[in-house]
């Protein structure tokens, strides 16, 4: 049989996530090595469970998803979703501007595939997780990577998104909060980005997954709050602000001026028709969900876990001499930086695999989040206080005599 190659399309598609250091771990964990996984934001794997709201939405109202659904989703669902939104202060949507998927996943592959040609170009921010640049390149389009700049809390860099604007540039990305770096960004920030957004008729697309997960008593605010006259699509979902990632439950929401989003709304509606439907059983705790602030309330608070272990990683890093980092505000990641010319690091994939083999910690290289330079990597900060305390001590044991050659 002759040799099948794969789509060119796929040449550029990357998941280091679980990528070829993951895979290594997998093997190590085959073998009988104990590995701690700071790779996925899974936060079943480190002992969190669904809230209780979610539990019983799920027993009590099974038999209703025995058969399909709507094609965009359970009415009840889309209505607590646009609710949601709403009280947001999003304008211009309705239920029939919600769409349910398997997953922020595949509802960011349906919007990409209403909107780009192949040639166009995307502006995704650096560093950004990487579904976003492989969407991109998947559907043929051309992903532009602008600048957030580490000096400034990890804020998009707004004069490098303007310089990045070329005639073939339909859209820009903003994921906030942001996995990898936690920040949270401001409203004067999302203004900008707005306005240049309409100044070159740009769509936006607003990832706001970890909205819900905000800490130190600052509020997220939603970039479509802000944009009440042009289109965009808000991405969100249950996976990690209720503890139900294999449930793969995520949505797009299109608001803006019914003239202007029309054909997105009728193009995402094919797509939606061609799966006949997302999972409904996930579908059925999106209202209980949505209401249940309380749990995920108690987990960013002070005494809450993912505010003890953000402490906690932040206190031992701290300690390590060549780390530096930029506190996070939200999300369950951290993103430091690590002096490369101090330990003549210039592959970070290799450092994390040669971390990986000799302290069975498994990370993700900054250059897995599309970022340029060989000096970061991310932390999920989801183990108990106790666990990560002492895995940022191996790590700064592990530096202490590292010299990558």
């Amino acid at each position: 049989m002759n040799f099948i190659p794969s789509s060119d399309r796929m040449k550029n598609v990357h998941s280091d996530i679980r990528g070829p250091v993951f895979e290594k771990a997998m093997e190590m964990v085959s073998a009988g090595i104990d590995v701690l996984r700071l790779n996925t934001g899974n936060p079943d794997t480190f002992g969190f469970s669904m809230p209780d709201s979610v539990r019983t939405a799920l027993v009590n109202n099974v038999d209703k998803a025995v058969g399909y659904c709507d094609l965009k989703g359970m009415p009840e669902a889309r209505k607590a979703i646009c609710d949601y939104h709403v009280g947001k202060g999003i304008l211009n949507l309705t239920m029939d501007d919600i769409f349910i998927g398997n997953g922020v996943s595949e509802v960011v592959n349906m919007a990409m595939t209403t909107f780009l040609n192949p040639g166009d170009e995307i502006l995704i921010p650096s560093p950004s997780y990487s579904l976003w640049t492989n969407m991109a390149h998947i559907v043929g389009a051309t992903p532009v990577l602008y600048r957030c700049d580490e000096a400034s809390d990890w804020y998009p860099d707004v004069a490098d998104i303007q310089k990045k604007i070329t005639p073939k540039t339909q859209a820009i990305v903003v994921i906030n909060p942001n996995n990898p770096t936690g920040a949270l960004y401001s409203k004067e920030v999302l203004e900008q980005i707005i306005q240049i957004a309409k100044a070159n008729k740009l769509l936006i697309c607003s990832d706001e997954i970890y909205d819900r997960l905000v800490m130190d008593d600052l509020e997220h605010v939603s970039t479509a709050a802000l944009a009440p006259d042009m289109p965009v699509f808000t991405f969100n979902g249950l996976s990690k602000s209720h503890i139900v990632c294999g449930f793969r439950c995520g949505w797009a929401a299109i608001s803006g001026p019914s003239q202007q989003k029309g054909d997105l709304i009728a193009s995402m509606t094919k797509l939606a028709a061609m799966r006949l439907c997302g999972n409904a059983l996930t579908q059925l705790v999106i209202p209980a969900a949505l209401d249940d602030n309380e749990s995920t309330k108690a987990l960013i608070s002070p005494g809450g876990r993912i505010y003890e272990q953000r402490d906690a990683t932040l206190k031992a890093l701290d300690q390590i001499e060549g780390i530096t980092y930029v506190k996070n505000s939200a999300a369950f990641y951290l993103f430091p930086k690590i002096d490369a010319p101090k330990f003549n690091i210039t592959n970070d994939k290799k450092f994390v695999m040669d971390l990986l083999e000799s302290k069975h910690i498994l990370l993700v290289a900054g250059s897995g989040f599309d970022w340029p330079d060989p000096d970061h990597f991310r932390i999920v900060m989801l183990p108990e206080p106790t666990v990560l305390t002492t895995a940022m001590q191996q790590i700064g044991d592990f530096l202490s005599t590292y010299r990558q050659k």
